[in-house]
């Protein structure tokens, strides 16, 4: 069993996968819009553009999302993260430092009671991340 983060957007999951597989230095290894899928002449102009699934591979990881369908509504990402553990230090600091661009940091990237180095941040796109190194890494 396997259980990978689904994200959804509203409008913004193509912009927000791109930035993913650079800062995560990932690859997206399946994309598909909601007009390209049967049916899709239903679908308003405006939004058949829109991601209908993204599939985002970082190593032997998975990150999946798609946007809000248009005729659902679109209520956020709330009370949730998706946490991230390193190897080290240096990649945990790469990868909070590029998460954070644009964002907002909710707990520095620092030494802690129970990690090498651990910190919050809410990206550009409402995504809340925790980056963890742990102690003997």
């Amino acid at each position: 069993m396997r259980l990978n983060s689904y994200l959804i957007f509203d409008g913004k999951a193509e912009a927000a996968f791109n930035f993913y597989a650079q800062a995560l230095h990932g690859k997206i290894a399946m994309l598909m819009r909601f007009g390209e899928a049967p049916g899709a002449g239903n679908t308003p102009a405006e939004t058949r553009d829109w991601i209908m699934h993204v599939r985002l591979e970082v190593g032997d990881q998975v990150l999946m999302a798609s946007d809000c369908p248009p005729d659902r509504p679109y209520h956020g990402i709330h009370g949730c993260s998706v946490s991230i553990a390193v190897d080290t230090v240096a990649e945990g600091e790469r990868i909070f430092k590029a998460l954070a661009e644009g964002g907002t940091i909710q707990m520095p990237f620092e030494q802690t009671f129970w990690a090498e180095r651990f910190g919050m941040v809410v990206d550009r796109f409402g995504v809340s991340w925790m980056v963890n190194c742990e102690k003997g890494q």
